[in-house]
């Protein structure tokens, strides 16, 4: 059994770099999530030219600054860096995908490190097995954003946070906090680990000292790798003021519909990390809160709270709640471990029940964003059919290049062909949040369309679907959307369903994500109509 285990980690360290690199040039070079085509890799850029100074901290900047260094060490010069993004901006993206594959798989090595000196070795390699493949900390493993790369330090803190709740060494504060200083200076959020360490330090020796020394410590970690939360103070609060705000202001998310947050996040557990580690990882709280007080203190008060604050807020968005992720892990572990410890190869059994839905959601995931595009293959059918100069409607469904595209050496500048692209905001002579689109449509604009001479209209589900999901909250828009249908001839349709089957009710989550298996391929459902 211990040759097994020898074995067991690197592969499954090998298993969740495989997850993660799969498909990781998705999109490309077109880069459709708009939280990782406008914060990090852009701002990464931007500080060939100017300082380190992030001038920006609504989100922390260590990712930010972790990229600034990749593209020195690959291009050197603000101005080799600057070409290089302009002519095609896919080594760029690439390279910070791949740095967030390699940040999610350390997470998994760390994990089992904690949790072997947590409770055993056992313990640790069932934890790790199942955030190698579960399938939030995979699909998000290959977007350039934050979320993935905080779970890194947030895992080296639980490996300190072990070491405190063993022996309550100050080695063990001092790793946990410089940690947990780095995750936080990565993802405000991952602050929520601190309730594990003063967990484990309840009935550790030095307990007082060790907090002083962990806090100080963790202060450390956070001014390294964010330096400017003290050189900008005021822009840091007012950053921090904004992040605050984006979580409270559920007026600006149309679609975004939950009776309860709470709610809204427990169902989220039963599909990213899956029914059986969730119910597992709840039997494991309970398990430890009768059998083991002072471990339950460690590991259960966290994602509790966490739960409970997330799910009063006014928007919620499943990928918020991966900085809890490695302890349900760890809870699910304990708690399967426990439930199946009369079983032979318990630690066996526990991987496959915990990890079988994850692996099978997380590769379909995968095969998916191998595929192309929905947006893709609009824009190809749009190069092969719509003649030059055509004028075009285009809804906010992918980024400006993909219809504004003179530089990059895409099949549209091959050809010579480019359309304009219209939006309801240019139209109307001003600009609006992309949140804001649905609610300044109404019906007559088709025929403001039509006498301009915008015969050709492209709509995609990513839009129609907010507005069809909370009718009541934009009756325009559902309006102007019913007289499309009825006044437009349909050119083209592409779904991301199998057979090109309509998408259902509008979600935020499965519209970023493909989870369900009826997917065939990514992206929203795209229409492209001519009114006139």
């Amino acid at each position: 059994m211990r040759s097994a285990e020898r074995f067991a980690l690197p592969l499954i360290l090998v298993v969740a770099l495989g997850l993660r690199l799969w498909g990781i040039h998705h999109g490309l070079p077109y880069v459709y999530n708009p939280d990782e085509n406008a914060h990090f890799v852009p701002r990464a850029i931007g500080m060939f030219g100017h300082s380190l100074d992030p001038q920006y901290f609504v989100n922390p900047p260590a990712f930010t600054y972790l990229l600034h260094l990749a593209f020195w060490v690959r291009w050197g010069s603000r101005t080799a860096v600057g070409e290089a993004f302009a002519v095609d901006p896919s080594t760029a993206f690439t390279i910070a995908r791949v740095l967030t594959a390699l940040l999610g798989v350390a997470s998994v090595g760390f994990l089992a490190w904690a949790g072997a000196r947590l409770v055993d070795r056992r313990v640790g390699l069932v934890a790790a097995a199942l955030l190698a493949v579960a399938f939030l900390p995979v699909h998000y493993a290959h977007q350039a954003v934050n979320d993935v790369p905080a779970l890194a330090p947030l895992c080296l803190s639980l490996v300190g946070i072990a070491g405190v709740y063993r022996d309550g060494r100050m080695r063990d504060y001092a790793l946990a906090g410089a940690a947990l200083g780095v995750a936080c200076a990565t993802k405000y959020t991952a602050g929520i680990v601190l309730l594990a360490l003063l967990g484990a330090a309840l009935t550790a020796p030095n307990r007082w000292r060790g907090l002083a020394f962990a806090g100080g410590a963790a202060l450390a970690g956070f001014v390294i790798a964010n330096p400017y939360a003290l050189f900008d103070l005021d822009m840091f609060r007012d950053g921090l003021a904004r992040q605050s705000e984006a979580s409270t202001d559920g007026g600006g998310k149309l679609g975004l519909v939950a009776d309860s947050g709470v709610l809204y996040y427990v169902s989220t557990l039963t599909w990213g990390l899956g029914w059986i580690p969730a119910l597992a990882a709840a039997g494991g709280a309970v398990w430890l809160a009768v059998k083991r007080r002072g471990l339950a203190l460690v590991l259960v008060p966290a994602p509790l709270l966490f739960l409970l604050f997330m799910g009063l807020q006014d928007r919620f968005f499943a990928r918020w709640l991966l900085p809890v992720y490695p302890l349900l892990c760890l809870l699910a572990a304990i708690g399967a471990l426990e439930a199946l410890r009369r079983v032979p190869a318990p630690a066996l059994v526990a991987t496959v029940l915990l990890c079988a839905q994850g692996l099978v959601f997380a590769v379909h995931n995968d095969l998916i964003l191998s595929r192309p595009d929905t947006r893709a293959l609009a824009r190809d059918w749009m190069v092969a059919n719509v003649p030059e100069g055509t004028k075009v409607v285009i809804e906010p469904i992918a980024p400006d290049q993909w219809a504004m595209d003179v530089g990059h050496p895409s099949r549209l500048t091959r050809t010579g062909h480019r359309w304009d692209k219209w939006r309801t905001s240019n139209f109307r002579g001003r600009r609006v949040k992309l949140e804001d689109y649905e609610r300044t449509l109404s019906p007559a604009m088709l025929d403001r369309y039509s006498r301009a001479g915008y015969c050709i209209v492209l709509t995609g589900s990513l839009q129609q679907g907010r507005a069809l999901r909370e009718p009541d909250a934009a009756p325009k828009a559902v309006a102007y959307y019913r007289e499309l249908e009825r006044r437009g001839r349909v050119l083209y349709r592409v779904s991301p369903l199998a057979e090109d089957r309509s998408v259902g009710p509008f979600s935020f989550d499965f519209s970023f994500n493909s989870y369900p298996l009826d997917y065939a391929r990514p992206g929203p459902e795209i229409v492209v109509r001519r009114i006139c």
